[in-house]
């Protein structure tokens, strides 16, 4: 250690007590956290590229500093999916400053990983409170059971009016109008359900059936809209 004229110059002074930083909530536990070892808790953060041509929402489950689980979600990047496909490889097993100085791929992961380590050192975790936190593996819950990311797409033009391309239930297959042209319905196929289906044997026209579903008063409209085409 190097110390200046000045301060070799000057006469001690005690300081006073020290009581350790402000415990932060971690998995149903206050913690003085001092070291990258005392972090843990599940967060989802979002990140963004420069050109902001697309996002990546990043969940990290960390136990004691270590990234034991990452799921990479990215939306309007061709490019952005492939960097996901190198991020889950790269992320798994580094502790989260290690992650934090890892060059992710892509600006967006890079941007969603610094705003989930903001998040979770500073105790903001979504498992703050929830004791022992939750398993490996817990975040496939957000994907529902065909495992796919809940993307809604929608386009509209002022001259055209809107077109509903995915909601939640999945893919979009017709609209419904009334007879002021309003949407009041949709019809929808849910591809997670269709591979699902289409895996166990099942013929592919059949696995379509089986795997469409309508929302609104789609039985009672006046006409019914393919938005991809009409």
């Amino acid at each position: 250690m190097i110390y200046s004229a000045e301060v070799e110059n000057m006469c001690p002074v005690a300081k006073g007590a020290y009581h350790g930083p402000a415990p932060i909530p971690e998995e149903g536990k206050w913690v003085q956290a001092k070291e990258i070892k005392d972090i843990s808790g599940l967060t989802h953060g979002i990140g963004w590229c420069a050109p902001q041509q697309g996002a990546c929402k990043l969940t990290l489950n960390i136990k004691d500093g270590v990234i034991e689980e990452a799921l990479v979600e990215t939306i309007g990047c061709s490019g952005m999916t492939h960097s996901a496909a190198m991020a889950s490889e790269i992320l798994i097993g580094k502790t989260i400053l290690e992650a934090l100085n890892t060059d992710l791929v892509c600006d967006a992961i890079n941007t969603a990983m610094r705003e989930l380590f903001l998040q979770i050192v500073y105790g903001r975790s979504q498992t703050a409170f929830s004791e022992g936190g939750l398993p490996i593996g817990a975040s496939l819950d957000d994907l529902g059971k065909g495992n796919r990311s809940q993307v809604g797409t929608m386009f509209a033009t002022k001259s055209k009016g809107p077109r509903y391309l995915e909601m939640a239930e999945g893919y979009v297959t017709r609209i419904a109008l009334n007879k002021e042209r309003e949407i009041v319905g949709y019809e929808f196929v849910n591809l997670g359900k269709m591979m699902d289906f289409i895996k166990k044997g099942d013929d592919a026209n059949e696995a379509l059936k089986k795997s469409q579903g309508h929302y609104g008063q789609f039985d009672n409209a006046a006409e019914y809209v393919d938005p991809r085409v009409k």
